[in-house]
């Protein structure tokens, strides 16, 4: 079978370029081109930065499909990988690579590594703790003066406590780790750049994986540093299993709970229910899963290239080219979600996936459930008149990252 683009006449200006302008429609939907594709084909060509032209994947079901299927891959060294950005050396020290860029059996042997603090029991037992933050975080927002920004008083504190705790990280350089983080996740960031910053976070966690090789605690660092000593694990990539959880388990979670809260905020009817009903375990559940389903905040897509030729849906993905899953347009199919760009907290949306699918789907997802289910239960019951103290056209969104969001919150009560 032949591919629709394949043809040598194909003038290069009919493959459109991606990322696409999500500032064209409303902040929480994708991009209206992506919605064309949708609807027209659930395969495209897309151009990137460097020229190439992977596969772009806007339906669920094939994107399901894809995302389940052991012919694609991970791994960014292999010839065809559709890299958002210029990569830097793949063994410089602070490479991002770790596990989540490995395919089986390497990424099913060292994602075991961190798996036990993610179950679902040992996030269960980290409730109250979460609970603690999230009312002291609070309390501390009911002492302030009027206007808070929501993001920096609440929304980035709670995962970042909570990913220190859990990591053994001391909260007292969260400043430090955040501003690193931010440029790793910035489009527009050099390679220069994002690699002077991994580099930055993993010398440090790595000498925080020293220190618990001699002093070790009951938290996941020291989980990593007994396997180095034991030679399971090589220290390097144990700081760099630190660098990748320190960042994924605060930058998505506390965009999460900014976004969220301003939809709630445009869906006050939704809003009040929730809040009247904050004791309503099945309620608060499908409200995040209904949130994630619709918001979607990581917009890079997931990258995949073929090993070998792929036929889905009337085309073939040959071995070696690229293939891209944006889930953001996967979570608004119709064909999956009736009225897909309908924000609804009593819709059954558990089978979204803002986690991704397959072997590959988000470690950290139990414990991102749990913070928001605890923030989404607790916040607008505590501050039941909370409301935004600006204009919508005065908030400034994340467009230029990798992570979306809000820069700024500003609300008031």
């Amino acid at each position: 079978m032949t591919s629709t683009l394949d043809s040598a006449d194909q003038h290069a200006a009919e493959v459109p370029e991606y990322p696409m302008n999500r500032a064209e429609g409303c902040p929480f939907d994708p991009p209206p081109h992506l919605r064309t594709m949708q609807r027209e084909a659930p395969l495209r060509r897309v151009r990137l930065w460097d020229g190439s032209t992977p596969w772009l994947v806007t339906r669920y079901g094939e994107q399901r499909a894809l995302l389940a299927d052991s012919r694609i891959s991970s791994d960014p060294t292999n010839p065809g990988y559709p890299a958002p950005a210029p990569v830097s050396d793949e063994h410089s020290e602070g490479s991002p690579v770790s596990f989540i860029l490995m395919d089986d059996p390497e990424h099913a042997r060292l994602r075991r590594m961190v798996t036990a603090p993610f179950t679902i029991k040992r996030v269960e037992a980290m409730r109250p703790f979460v609970q603690r933050i999230v009312d002291e975080r609070i309390d501390e927002m009911l002492t302030a003066d009027e206007p808070v920004d929501l993001v920096d008083a609440f929304a980035l504190p709670v995962p970042s406590l909570v990913i220190c705790e859990l990591l053994g990280v001391p909260y007292s350089d969260h400043d430090f780790f955040q501003r690193n983080s931010k440029v790793i996740v910035h489009r527009d960031s050099t390679t220069e750049q994002r690699s002077a910053a991994l580099g930055t976070l993993a010398e440090y966690l790595d000498g925080l994986v020293g220190e618990k090789l001699t002093d070790p605690g009951e938290d996941l660092l020291s989980d990593l540093a007994a396997r180095v000593e034991s030679g399971e694990l090589p220290r390097r990539e144990a700081s760099r299993m630190g660098v990748l959880l320190l960042i994924a388990g605060h930058e998505t979670t506390a965009n999460m709970i900014a976004l969220g809260t301003l939809a709630l905020l445009e869906s006050p009817e939704q809003l009040a229910e929730l809040r009247e009903r904050s004791d309503d375990s099945e309620l608060v559940a499908s409200t995040v899963e209904e949130l994630l389903r619709y918001l979607h905040i990581t917009h890079n897509g997931r990258r995949r290239v073929a090993l070998e030729d792929i036929e889905i849906a009337g085309e073939v993905i040959r071995a070696g080219e690229g293939v891209i899953v944006p889930n953001d347009i996967g979570n608004r199919d119709p064909d999956a979600f009736a009225e897909p760009d309908r924000l609804d907290i009593r819709r059954d949306a558990r089978h979204h996936m803002a986690f991704g699918f397959g072997v590959h789907q988000c470690l950290g997802q139990p414990l991102a459930r749990m913070e928001l289910r605890v923030v989404y239960s607790t916040l607008y019951r505590r501050i039941p008149t909370l409301r935004l103290a600006t204009e919508r056209e005065n908030i400034s969104f994340k467009h230029d990252g990798s992570v979306y969001g809000v820069y700024e919150l500003p609300v008031t009560w």
